[in-house]
């Protein structure tokens, strides 16, 4: 559904730049508040990123997959939540973590990975790679054959699912055979000389905006150079050989739109599978409205085929 002219008017008054992070967090933090909350299946479980413990919940599809411990017996999605790197949480995620474990019938493992700017890159990077390393070898309370796993992330979370498997490829103690990157942070630059015509044709008026963004990387930044570190923007990786079978979603009013496309672009250059699919109309953050959204049964409709086929193929 096209966005008509008086929602443009209420989208433009609500896009304001700034991000004040003790604000930005209480507001997230209503998500708890949830009149409408799923009833499902979790176990918290924490592993150890040196002598940091991260969190991390696990949201079980139903009661059989409960009840079914035994090794090898899931498939798997770590998730990876967005928030600029600044905000949201486990807990604010759960209604999205549990429709996305129904919705693909996948056991998802969500990381409550540590914020900036109490902790600047690459902390929070560190903790995901951290409980992706646990879970890929077996040092998790599942017992996941590595090729059932599925890397996912939105915003900020696919900017950290992207260079998770940049770092896991480096350093070659694992690496994720599928990762999915929903309308993806991939860029350090959001100013007017951005390389991307989205940051500056949705950069105003859609919620999310180039404004806040250039805040959340100076949150996020330890200093000036980590801009330039692949990692912190994996779109500036000279080396994208070797990633995941990758499936790229975008929105279409959205200032990430076509930096999170050109990586899709670049990693198909370098020979990996990738799949890049623009949602129509719909404004960053979509991913997290409810199950009956269009935008979302649309992303759902790309995922599980995305996933169906690669298992498919595996048989």
């Amino acid at each position: 559904m096209a966005i008509n002219n008086t929602t443009r008017m209420i989208l433009k008054a609500l896009s304001f730049d700034g991000i004040e992070v003790e604000a930005s967090r209480h507001l997230a933090d209503l998500k708890r508040l949830d009149p409408m909350k799923i009833f499902y299946k979790t176990i918290d479980y924490k592993i150890f990123n040196g002598e940091h413990e991260v969190p991390t919940r696990i949201f079980f599809p139903n009661e059989k997959a409960f009840q079914n411990m035994g090794p090898n017996q899931h498939r798997v999605m770590l998730l990876i939540h967005g928030g600029g790197w600044v905000t949201e949480s486990v807990d604010n995620y759960e209604r999205i973590c549990a429709r996305l474990a129904n919705a693909t019938e996948h056991v998802v493992v969500a990381i409550d990975y540590r914020l900036a700017p109490e902790n600047k890159f690459p902390s929070g990077l560190e903790d995901c790679y951290a409980a992706a390393k646990a879970l890929f070898t077996n040092r998790f309370i599942l017992n996941v054959d590595p090729e059932d796993i599925t890397l996912i992330g939105d915003s900020a979370g696919g900017n950290l699912a992207a260079a998770l498997s940049l770092m896991a490829r480096d350093r070659g103690e694992f690496l994720p055979k599928r990762q999915i990157l929903i309308y993806p942070a991939v860029s350090s630059d959001y100013s007017e000389s951005s390389p991307y015509d989205s940051v500056r044709e949705n950069g105003t008026d859609y919620l999310l905006t180039a404004g806040k963004m250039r805040d959340y990387i100076e949150l996020y930044a330890g200093c000036e150079e980590d801009k330039q570190n692949p990692y912190f923007a994996p779109i500036l990786a000279k080396d994208l050989s070797n990633q995941p079978d990758t499936l790229i979603l975008t929105a279409e009013y959205d200032p990430l739109r076509d930096e999170g496309e050109a990586y899709g672009e670049r990693l198909k250059e370098a020979g990996n599978r990738v799949e890049i699919c623009r949602i129509k109309d719909a404004l960053h953050g979509y991913f997290a409205l409810g199950i009956k959204n269009f935008y979302v049964q649309e992303s759902f409709d790309h995922i599980n085929k995305f996933l169906e086929r690669e298992f498919v193929q595996e048989v």
